[in-house]
């Protein structure tokens, strides 16, 4: 583990100043097997936060959903769990990759994000995951 672990699990953001991130905050205090994390959205018009608990199963699957991203598939993360839900559609509505986030369980409110990432995307984001596994997961009980 380096002397500053890895906070940035998702930056997806384009020129237009569209971005949806999630950032480790730490070792959750309420569950020590699991990293409090947050959802940050930012555009020109709507910006927000959400707190969200990552365990390595999610983490893991993030891996399988960059897979398939990665394969020309869509693909959505944390679907049908508890919390938020995060869906990236690589031809959106606007005729580029989008990123859907969905809050239903709390705030019942969905936002949608177009962005247009780098080609290297994808590989940037499966180093940023390897990153967060290596630097978080041995913090965590269990």
């Amino acid at each position: 583990m380096g002397d500053t672990p890895s906070t940035g699990l998702i930056h997806l953001a384009d020129d237009e100043g569209n971005s949806v991130r999630v950032e480790v905050l730490g070792v959750d205090p309420r569950w020590a097997g699991g990293l409090d994390a947050e959802i940050v959205v930012g555009t020109p018009f709507v910006s927000g936060r959400l707190r969200l608990g990552l365990s390595r199963s999610r983490l893991e699957r993030w891996g399988e959903a960059l897979e398939r991203l990665g394969g020309g598939v869509d693909a959505g993360w944390m679907e049908m769990d508890r919390g938020p839900s995060v869906f990236v559609r690589l031809d959106g509505e606007r005729g580029c990759p989008e990123v859907v986030v969905e809050d239903e369980s709390g705030s019942m409110v969905t936002v949608r994000v177009p962005v247009v990432p780098p080609d290297d995307w994808i590989a940037d984001h499966q180093r940023r995951l390897r990153h967060v596994i290596e630097d978080w997961v041995p913090l965590l009980a269990g």
